[in-house]
């Protein structure tokens, strides 16, 4: 849990009573390292152990203390039997398992705030274990197992030194959070990168190179992406068994042969010579092209099995390399195939990425009709939504009488006009 940390000096200057050659049967456990505690009981217990430690033993009992928040209903009330509104964690436990709740307690307390206990948060974390879980199942069926290095293997293909740039800036992140004491960022760090960088990403781009589940692809390509999707499920399972110790020590074994078990396992090691800046820029530009592109067929309503011709202006030539390394995953991710040039006149939409601009011919993929009158008819609905808000704000009643966050509102909601030509 996260929370306050103080540290305190232990060098025992300014003891008074003579008790700093302590006696031998304490065997070195005065002072301890840290002591955990809630801040509702900093002065009732704390701060009494510090002065009789220093009073009787010539020392503070502990080096480091660690105030967390409590737990908390989900209204943010306190938790009381006669209030009603306690909840059981054993009965959280059964619904959604101990490592669900672990996470849930881990990200979600930060220093200064408590936690209010939010039963879908915890089922949310429920699904990122089996997100885990269902990532490490895909990766067995294609041959992917446990890491036979602690070092990042050698990677050649742009996505496998991506992946692993992006392994080591989770390590950092994670190094960083805790020696901070800020487990919420640690347990935060690792939930972005596995669920939103190596499961929604790294797993799809490599799916080419893998072959079909019935025919597994071989040869050296095959060989490095499964050398280095194993390294870094093993990256993964060591970072988060601090907050999700079963399922992960369940993984650990269940990838493969394993001279130790989890626990003992070596923490990862940060080592920034194995990032490729060149191939992390190329990947994250891929990324950003297939979000842009998805989010405009979203929008436009296109059957995500539509296969879309694109047309690629004003485009870098290190933009048209990109595509051409690329073209394999951005047709099948986006379902779109670029070609040069300005393409076919007539209606189409347009994606800018960088320099280049992307466009989507929309003939015979979308009635054209249709979509500009539910365009005019959004325009008009903001339209008079904006004439509403200016019709409240220029009233001084509406302005005096409401509560001030209502007016600061409705003034942030008011789109504004342009500025009237002069003359």
């Amino acid at each position: 849990m996260t929370g306050v940390s103080t540290s305190l000096d232990t060098n025992g200057e300014g003891a008074s009573n003579g008790f700093l050659n302590r006696p031998p049967q304490l065997h070195g456990r005065y002072p301890n390292d840290v002591l955990i505690s809630g801040f509702d009981i900093l002065f009732f217990w704390d701060a009494r152990m510090m002065m009789q430690g220093i009073h009787f033993m010539g020392d503070v009992p502990f080096k480091k203390l660690y105030l967390h928040g409590l737990v908390r209903a989900a209204d943010g009330q306190k938790m009381s039997k006669s209030k009603g509104n306690v909840v059981n964690p054993l009965g959280l436990i059964d619904k959604y398992g101990a490592d669900a709740l672990r996470f849930f307690m881990a990200a979600m307390e930060s220093q200064g705030r408590d936690i209010k206990m939010d039963e879908k948060r915890v089922e949310g974390y429920r699904n990122f274990a089996t997100k885990l879980w269902n990532a490490c199942r895909f990766a067995q069926a294609n041959g992917i197992g446990a890491s036979k290095t602690l070092d990042a293997p050698e990677a050649t293909l742009a996505v496998n030194k991506w992946i692993i740039a992006e392994t080591i800036s989770t390590v950092q992140a994670v190094d960083l959070a805790l020696a901070d004491l800020r487990f919420d960022g640690a347990a935060n760090a690792v939930y972005q990168f596995v669920w939103s960088r190596f499961c929604d990403w790294y797993l799809e781009l490599i799916k080419p190179v893998l072959g079909q589940m019935d025919a597994p692809a071989t040869g050296a390509e095959a060989d490095e992406t499964r050398a280095v999707a194993g390294w870094v499920i093993d990256q993964i399972l060591v970072l988060l068994h601090p907050f999700m110790p079963f399922i992960t020590e369940e993984l650990w074994h269940a990838m493969g042969p394993r001279e130790n078990d989890l626990i003992v396992a070596k923490w990862p090691m940060a080592d920034a010579r194995s990032i490729d800046p060149a191939a992390s820029q190329e990947i994250d530009w891929v990324i950003r092209l297939i979000g842009e592109v998805r989010a405009a067929r979203t929008e436009l309503g296109v059957s995500p099995g539509t296969r879309m011709p694109v047309h690629i202006r004003d485009a870098s030539a290190e933009t048209l390399a990109r595509i051409e390394r690329q073209a394999g995953v951005i047709a099948r991710l986006a379902r779109i195939d670029v070609t040069p040039g300005d393409g076919p006149a007539g209606g189409a939409v347009q994606v800018v990425v960088d320099e280049a601009t992307f466009v989507l011919p929309l003939e015979g993929v979308i009635d054209l009709d249709a979509e500009r009158a539910r365009l005019t008819k959004g325009i008009e609905a903001a339209a008079k939504e904006r004439d509403a808000l200016a019709g409240r704000l220029g009233n001084p009643s509406f302005v005096e009488r409401a509560k001030p966050e209502a007016v600061e509102k409705a003034r942030a909601t008011m789109p504004k006009r342009p500025p009237r030509p002069s003359g």
